[in-house]
């Protein structure tokens, strides 16, 4: 699984700041500490930008790719300022993004069929957020149908099953984890998947938000996601990835991500009952996978029941 760094940011207001000011040197900071972090995409998220966004989306995609060599995902819901960006852009692009409505499908498939980008496609319709992986399903296949009209193909699809806040809306975080086992299924050649995963903390303490974020990027990565839109500079993040990625078993810890990720790359219930839960830090690990199950009901401080 790979990392999109989700740090520049308009909802930031040192990124707003910077952006609204030209401020070159701080955007290309905060790309190289992504980078170093382990990052290996950089989302450029501006915003709307409604009245300068052809001028500040080539100016932050070029300010990026001046000191980070990676792909970048580019991020407004302004096409004119996607496009704009799109013809700087150096490594083939991530579009970020269309949904399954007729207007932003028409307005964001033609620049990724120009360009020859890919796009990410969120699992999200007018009717509303869907509540089940049968739904989101049926959306991504809708979403599949109109990019092929528009020339993009499936392997061009990045498609997003919507990570939504376990802080009211618990039941959907096995949902989502089904969803991403099912797209992987949807189209030959196969599309690719993503998602928001700082979403499913939004409204958690603070003390708690890093480690929900890492147990289910743990559990996404087992039911096959290809990226994720994440922070890179969340170093214990990262190195729950790696532990994965690399199989390493030599901490108490590595053996239960391990075994996390594999429970569901099988499609089967994680069974705890092995986990020396008198570790503090295991037993961490352990309530939040059975909250994120959904087993056990969320609080705030969930950590203490």
């Amino acid at each position: 699984m790979m990392i999109i760094g989700e740090s520049i940011h308009v909802i930031s207001s040192r990124v707003r700041v910077a952006i609204d000011g030209r401020d070159t040197a701080f955007i290309q900071d905060l790309a190289r500490k992504q980078v170093q972090g382990g990052a290996d995409w950089l989302d450029l998220n501006i915003g709307p930008q409604r009245k300068a966004g052809a001028e500040v989306m080539p100016w932050i995609v070029s300010a990026v790719q001046q000191v980070a060599d990676k792909p970048l995902s580019l991020d407004t819901t302004n096409a004119t300022a996607m496009e704009a960006g799109l013809k700087v852009v150096k490594k083939t692009p991530l579009i970020n993004s269309t949904d399954a409505t007729e207007e932003r499908m028409a307005a964001m498939f033609p620049l990724a069929a120009k360009y020859n980008a890919n796009i990410i496609a969120l699992t999200l319709a007018k009717t509303g957020l869907p509540t089940t992986a049968d739904a989101r399903m049926e959306l991504a296949s809708a979403i599949l149908a109109t990019a092929a009209e528009h020339g993009v193909p499936p392997d061009h699809i990045f498609l997003d099953p919507l990570v939504m806040t376990v802080n009211g809306n618990q039941d959907q975080a096995p949902q989502t984890v089904n969803a991403v086992r099912f797209f992987k299924q949807i189209s030959d050649p196969p599309c690719r998947t993503t998602c928001g995963l700082s979403n499913i903390s939004n409204g958690a303490p603070p003390e708690v938000r890093p480690l929900i974020n890492r147990v289910y990027m743990v559990m996404l990565m087992g039911a096959g996601i290809d990226t994720a839109i994440a922070d890179a500079l969340d170093a214990d993040l990262v190195e729950a990835r790696r532990m994965v990625l690399r199989r390493d078993t030599s901490t108490a810890k590595g053996k239960l991500y391990v075994a996390l990720y594999d429970t569901y790359a099988a499609g089967e219930e994680f069974d705890p009952s092995g986990v020396d839960t008198r570790d503090p830090e295991l037993s961490d690990i352990v309530k939040t996978v059975r909250m994120l199950e959904n087993k056990t009901l969320y609080a705030h401080s969930y950590l203490r029941l």
